[in-house]
């Protein structure tokens, strides 16, 4: 590498070389430094980044982290997972040299974010906390499993919050039927709630679906892309696992809608998404509709829990409503396994009489 001075801007510069993937050397170079001692410690940095020797600073080595993990996670999740980097981790982490960072500084910092109050006066969420934490011990175990790291501190600090499980809300069949007659004066609303209902889509599922996706003859619907709005663009995505590539059968009523649903529309080509409506535009609608109907308030994403629900309420099997959601386990089914409400004094009165039963069986025995 060499340093010069711009004598006409009075900058410095770095000139260095250095060889790709492919074995092939390239020249490049930095301007702009204000002295020949920022050009150094830049100099310096690059060298330790390309060699990867962790005696770089962490800024340096979340650089190496996010040229190596970018294209393999969803542009989305990537969005969230470089929002919590640059507003929690890099301003207290970013100078220190990541081989220096003990577990002690881990525990100084979770209590810095521990004690921080949002404007409402509220801590962060533990969930929120432990997402954070997670997100840092990741950058860690990057540098544990290809970098030499020889251990995670934050690891050995452990996790300062843990993941929240909101309360898993359903509508009953006879709710949501109140609910959808509510939603029929607009009917982009009323079909796209019936394909989340009566299929258990995604969201993202939902308003990725066009007219090639239908197929009227054989009763399916294909799900094979998810819709995310990034950066104010529309922007499609693979689903969000490889097993949520999937078609599922089509009740036939709705198929006769969704049929009557595409004809309203004027000439969608096949490729076309055929609901270009916005997720804030379901949660308000889902507002609307329950103050309308009088049913309970739930998420959108809480008509999936409702979907599975039914089909658990109709006695379908954990594996075939796994697939049918599309999920990588049917471990993760198992969290829809909830009862409706009747079930449950169903239940209730099922076990006096097993109780029952058993007392009558001893005296008799007696």
């Amino acid at each position: 590498m060499s340093i010069y001075k711009d004598n006409v801007t009075g900058k410095w510069r770095v000139v260095y070389r250095y060889t790709d993937w492919t074995g092939e050397t390239h020249q490049s170079s930095k301007r702009g430094f204000p002295t020949k001692r920022e050009a150094l410690m830049w100099e310096r940095e690059l060298l330790l980044k390309k060699e990867a020797k962790l005696d770089m600073t962490f800024a340096s080595f979340y650089e190496i982290y996010v040229e190596d993990m970018q294209n393999r996670i969803r542009d989305n999740t990537w969005g969230t997972k470089t929002n919590i980097a640059r507003t929690k981790i890099l301003p207290y982490f970013g100078k220190r040299k990541i081989g220096e960072i003990e577990p002690r500084d881990i525990i100084a910092w979770q209590n810095e974010l521990l004690a921080i109050r949002q404007p409402n006066g509220k801590p962060y969420s533990s969930s929120y906390l432990q997402k954070i934490h997670s997100q840092l011990s990741a950058i860690f175990n990057h540098a544990v499993n290809f970098y030499h790291l020889p251990s995670n501190p934050a690891q050995k600090a452990g996790n300062m919050g843990k993941e929240e499980h909101r309360e898993m809300l359903f509508w009953t069949k006879e709710e949501y039927l109140k609910f959808a007659d509510a939603m029929m004066d607009k009917p982009v609303s009323y079909y796209a709630f019936e394909i989340l209902y009566w299929c258990g889509l995604r969201m993202g599922e939902l308003l990725a679906l066009t007219p090639a996706d239908f197929n009227f003859e054989t009763h399916t619907l294909r799900i094979n892309k998810s819709y995310q709005r990034l950066h104010r663009e529309d922007v499609i995505t693979p689903p969000k696992t490889l097993k949520s590539n999937r078609t599922i059968k089509m009740p036939q009523f709705l198929c006769d809608e969704m049929q009557d649903y595409l004809k309203m529309l004027y000439e969608p080509k096949e490729d076309e998404r055929i609901f270009t409506i916005s997720k804030s535009y379901l949660h308000h609608e889902m507002n609307r509709g329950s103050k309308i109907s009088g049913v309970k308030r739930i998420r959108v994403h809480d008509l999936r829990h409702s979907h599975v629900s039914l089909l658990i309420n109709m006695g379908f099997t954990v594996l075939a409503i796994a697939d049918r959601m599309g999920h990588e386990s049917i471990d993760i089914t198992y969290r829809y396994a909830h009862l409706f409400p009747s079930e449950q004094t169903q239940m209730a009165a099922q076990l006096d009489i097993e109780r029952m039963e058993k007392s009558n069986g001893e005296k008799s025995g007696q």
